[in-house]
């Protein structure tokens, strides 16, 4: 059996920049063995199937070790190989997921992702976190990951966590951010035990930090940067009980998977 697969660096306008996401098409739903596979082989951050549905498409993602309830990046990625590689019509796309309903609107140069939101709340420091990181974080919140306050720019793009004490941690991952002279903010995210060590851009980890910088900056529209080795820019905007993030896309390569 031989299966589509296309190669898409999300949140970036040329290769080799943002986050690479693996996208498969299917007629029907491989077993899951089969798809975690699948996504080890490939070894990227997050691999997407999709099939057709009556009302869109239906969505999984998958790490290199586990299936996911969210991801961005390749939400985008997605939605670029309907729009630019498999003519699909219309401007939104509606993508039914573990984490509900998700619609990615095609808007000029932009594909604007519409994710649910997910308001952190303050907590203390785990102390896996203070032992991983050398510099003192300001602040630290939990939602579906841990964010973590530092002080300076230069402290977040500074930082070099230990993956084995990020990998005891209860939630998914731990992002890092601050304020930034250049961006209203920057972030970078960390989820070892999922087999990501540093994601290069993570879609849903703005889900988190866009409602925190709204309290903070006083402000519900972001020019933010991830400030990982590859690195990718994105805007967001905070409206009523959703985020939406806007981004480009860029097909990087596109083959066959023989099963």
């Amino acid at each position: 059996m031989k299966l589509p697969i296309y190669q898409i660096d999300a949140f970036a306008e040329k290769t080799f920049q943002g986050n690479p996401a693996a996208v498969c098409p299917l007629k029907e739903w491989l077993p899951d063995e089969v798809m975690q596979s699948i996504a080890e082989e490939n070894n990227l951050s997050e691999t997407v199937f999709f099939l057709s549905t009556e009302k869109g498409f239906h969505l999984r993602w998958f790490t290199p070790v586990t299936e996911v309830d969210l991801c961005g990046h390749a939400t985008l990625a997605a939605a670029y190989v309907l729009f630019d590689c498999l003519g699909y019509p219309h401007e939104t796309i509606m993508f039914e997921s573990r984490s509900g309903l998700l619609n990615v609107t095609k808007k000029e140069e932009w594909l604007v992702m519409e994710l649910p939101i997910s308001s952190p709340v303050p907590c203390d420091t785990p102390q896996e976190i203070e032992t991983a990181f050398t510099i003192k974080p300001i602040e630290c919140l939990r939602a579906d990951d841990y964010i973590v306050v530092f002080k300076s720019e230069a402290d977040v793009l500074a930082a070099k966590p230990d993956p084995e004490y990020l990998k005891k941690l209860s939630l998914r991952g731990v992002i890092i951010t601050s304020k930034s002279n250049q961006y209203d903010f920057v972030a970078r995210f960390f989820a070892p035990k999922y087999g990501i060590i540093e994601d290069p851009v993570t879609g849903s980890a703005y889900t988190q930090l866009a409602p925190y910088w709204l309290s903070k900056l006083g402000k519900s529209k972001f020019r933010v940067k991830q400030i990982s080795k590859r690195g990718g820019e994105l805007r967001c905007e905070v409206i009523n009980q959703s985020i939406h993030i806007y981004g480009k896309a860029i097909k990087y390569l596109q083959g066959e998977i023989e099963l």
